[in-house]
């Protein structure tokens, strides 16, 4: 009950509730295979002792949307600031050169009758190095103030106003850039596109299926939505060799046939487990935490809004798959309309199941006999009342 309410996390089984128990035995840890895709979507693998680093600066700009937003902050905070400092230096190196710090600091010294008119700075009202770095903040995020400005005294000062205002535009346009892409990632769009907590395995039209079910809580649309299924286990061939993760691309089914998808509700995808499934020699005795056996779901299609192409993933381990259960109804007519109850997204019921795996059920035919099955369920037409539009009624004579 309380791991149902998330107080205890479900990787933990409380055991005794003892006061004798020591602390450390109270909690035991369940063994269970590394998933290789989280239920989130998350990919489980973690990339070490890359030795060629370079191949990421090759592409600074995926370098740059990838990190995480922290990183990003800093790096587009430090970009602006390094390179008003940067120019900001050049800026108080031309003046040092021209001399215009000296005239300055004799113009604050001395009266303005003992200074000579003639001499002409090449940037007015620079005196420190603050007002350099000022006049640097002005040029790149072209504010003027109307206190300094460029003179045509020097040319490597105008030269230098040129590479600075390319150099800001270089900058805006990348972590600008950057900004949007991270808000507008398409993996966004994907927070709402939901799977059934866990899959479940019964009978449809007399033959074993993997089923789950995959819903979008968002009215904007999936356009050309796709659905594929993958097998991820640890195998060995003939020769000795051993992958560690083998994907196998499992044959999938849904309503509307084909992999393509209109999800405009949630539907329930299912995989008919044949002679050509891996999934062949699975049954109930083999759905533990301890089996080596990992069903990955990936869901593809186009954002209609943005037309951005978005992908949601999520995987199912052998012991979050169900045997001998089914997705209970949650799409109703109401008032004209068809409404979705969310709240029973995941809910299943037991079902009549045989517990062996699929090719003994192929081989032995009989044993569909020993199944229960409850009566087909009929649908119910609604009766309408019509009210007549006109009423006949005899004349008086």
């Amino acid at each position: 009950m309380l791991s149902r309410k998330g107080i205890i996390p479900e990787e933990y089984v409380l055991t005794r509730l003892a006061e004798d128990v020591p602390d450390h035995a109270r909690y035991r840890a369940r063994e269970r295979r590394a998933r290789f895709v989280g239920k989130n979507g998350a990919c489980n693998v973690a990339h070490k002792n890359i030795r060629e680093q370079g191949r990421f600066l090759q592409d600074v700009f995926t370098t740059l949307v990838d990190l995480k937003w922290p990183h990003t902050l800093l790096i587009f905070t430090m970009s602006f600031l390094c390179s008003w400092l940067l120019f900001g230096m050049v800026w108080w190196l031309i003046a040092f050169a021209h001399g215009d710090l000296d005239h300055g600091t004799r113009l604050q010294r001395s009266p303005a009758t003992e200074v000579p008119d003639s001499f002409v700075p090449c940037v007015t009202s620079i005196h420190s190095f603050t007002s350099a770095f000022l006049f640097s903040i002005e040029v790149q995020v072209t504010i003027g103030f109307g206190g300094r400005m460029v003179t045509e005294e020097c040319p490597a000062a105008i030269l230098v106003l040129i590479v600075q205002n390319i150099v800001g535009l270089v900058i805006n346009a990348i972590m600008l850039g950057c900004i949007f892409m991270k808000t507008s990632q398409a993996h966004r769009r994907a927070e709402t596109l939901i799977f059934s907590k866990h899959a479940v395995i019964a009978l449809r039209d007399g033959k074993l299926c993997f089923m789950l079910r995959v819903g979008d809580l968002r009215k904007s649309m999936i356009i050309s939505a796709t659905i594929r299924m993958q097998v991820v286990k640890k195998t060995s061939s003939l020769e000795g060799e051993v992958v560690p993760l083998n994907q196998i691309d499992i044959q999938m089914e849904n309503p509307v046939g084909g992999n393509s998808i209109f999800l405009v509700s949630p539907l329930i995808i299912y995989h008919v487990i044949d002679k050509n499934s891996p999934l062949y020699d699975i049954s109930p005795t083999n759905l533990h935490h301890h089996e080596d056996l990992e069903i990955i779901v990936i869901l593809e299609g186009v954002v209609e809004t943005t037309g951005i192409t978005t992908q949601a993933r999520t995987s199912y381990l052998a012991d979050e798959i169900l045997w001998g259960q089914r997705f209970v109804p949650i799409v109703a007519e109401e008032d004209g309309r068809y409404s979705v109850d969310y709240s029973k997204f995941g809910n299943t019921v037991k079902v009549p199941t045989p517990s062996c795996t699929a090719r003994q059920l192929e081989e032995d035919k009989s044993i569909m006999d020993t199944v229960p099955f409850s009566p087909r369920g009929t649908i119910r037409k609604r009766s309408v009342k019509l009210k007549p539009k006109f009423t006949i009624s005899d004349e008086p004579s």
